[in-house]
């Protein structure tokens, strides 16, 4: 079918994070944001037809997620959109990303390993590393030829002596989907010094470039210490009705990761909407995703244009993937501090400063571009606005 992605959707009052909760962050009510990473768009319709048949079974009882019908329906996607394989054994429900991300770093390690990660990160993998008791390695990326690039000698050096290797893949908040040599190359690093990889993938589908995902799972023949978490959740937009997954091949690992679950954080039923979520967004919703791909992209473009054209000293690129543009601001001659001042209180948007994202962040802005056009485009004219009254105040 097709959708409408420019329809305006009003999520004031439905207790949403990014619009209702947007003073907690910002410290200002009444801002537009483009902040937390969901999109404003309206789900697949095949995924709300069947929550309403359940809901209109009126019986919600405790649910399992171990059975085929959930577990053939990643395998399938997988297979499907990213040609890759695993087997359904190793298929385990999880409430959330991160939680798989956490759960897997204390099982992978012991209390003062090291974990390294890319910097700019995702803000949570610093919780989620020196929260559990690690030592965060930050491998600083190298921003040349209008992308970020690994400096693998350093890279090798760092992981000598760590336990665990974090991988965002395509890459938050920098867009980037990791090449074939790339991926290679970490993962023969991480062979050689025996260094457990665990791969956060929940950007996975949303490709802006003409480029390829590859899954860690596709290189579970040349190492097998590999882990993966990811959902639907950020493709489809349905992270309210809370599900995701790992995939897990090593057994003992994935039986310690049960019995976590199971017998010490008592997860043992799954959201019945967000299993049906998963099932049905991953067999019977692919218009949806390639449709929402080609707006995303006109999204982008929209961005890159009118930075282009209204904002000189900023530059940015088109992500290879992901909703997020990660506009640089480094030649902006104010601090990180002015423009956001000048953003909450002139133009009144609601944009993440980079420094969230750690200190290789600096002088950048993360924007969400997960939303109608019209509403990107009254952004973007509330950040030149903001500019436009600092550059107003140098003179």
């Amino acid at each position: 079918m097709k959708y409408n992605f420019d329809e305006v959707n009003n999520r004031l009052g439905t207790y949403c994070t990014q619009w209702d909760y947007i003073e907690d962050r910002f410290g200002e009510k009444d801002l537009l944001p483009f902040s937390i990473s969901d999109t404003d768009f309206k789900i697949p319709k095949p995924i709300t037809e069947k929550i309403l048949e359940v809901a209109k079974h009126e019986i919600y009882g405790y649910t399992r997620w171990n059975h085929h019908d959930f577990k053939s329906s990643i395998c399938g996607f997988y297979k499907r959109r990213h040609n890759c394989d695993m087997k359904e054994d190793w298929v385990l429900y999880s409430p959330s990303v991160m939680y798989s991300v956490s759960l897997l770093i204390r099982l992978l390690s012991k209390p003062k390993d090291k974990v390294v990660t890319f910097n700019p990160m995702y803000d949570s993998f610093l919780t989620v590393i020196e929260d559990n008791n690690r030592i965060l390695i930050s491998h600083s990326l190298k921003h040349e030829n209008n992308t970020f690039v690994i400096d693998f000698d350093l890279l090798e050096e760092q992981l000598k002596d760590a336990s665990i290797l974090l991988l965002c893949s395509p890459h938050n908040p920098t867009g980037r989907v990791w090449t074939k040599e790339e991926m290679e190359k970490m993962v023969g690093i991480c062979k050689k010094y025996d260094v457990s990889i665990i791969s956060d993938e929940i950007h996975m589908d949303i490709l802006i470039k003409d480029r390829l995902h590859l899954p860690l799972l596709k290189y579970y023949d040349v190492y097998k210490n590999i882990y993966t978490a990811s959902s639907c959740s950020k493709t489809l937009n349905v992270p309210g009705l809370i599900g995701s997954y790992a995939i897990i091949p090593d057994e003992k690992i994935r039986d310690a990761f049960l019995h976590q679950t199971r017998r010490k954080d008592f997860l043992n039923s799954v959201s019945i909407f967000g299993m049906y979520a998963t099932m049905v967004g991953y067999t019977s919703c692919d218009d949806y995703i390639d449709q929402m791909i080609e707006y995303l992209k006109g999204n982008m473009k929209y961005v890159e244009d009118f930075i282009r054209d209204n904002l000189k000293d900023f530059s940015f690129e088109i992500p290879d993937a992901t909703y997020l543009a990660w506009i640089d601001a480094r030649k902006v001659p104010f601090t990180s501090e002015e423009i956001q001042d000048a953003l909450v209180h002139v133009g009144k948007v609601a944009i993440m400063k980079g420094e969230v994202y750690g200190d290789n962040g600096a002088k950048y802005l993360r924007m969400n571009c997960g939303c109608p056009r019209s509403k990107l485009e009254e952004g973007m004219k509330r950040l030149k606005k903001a500019m436009d009254w600092l550059y107003e105040q140098k003179k």
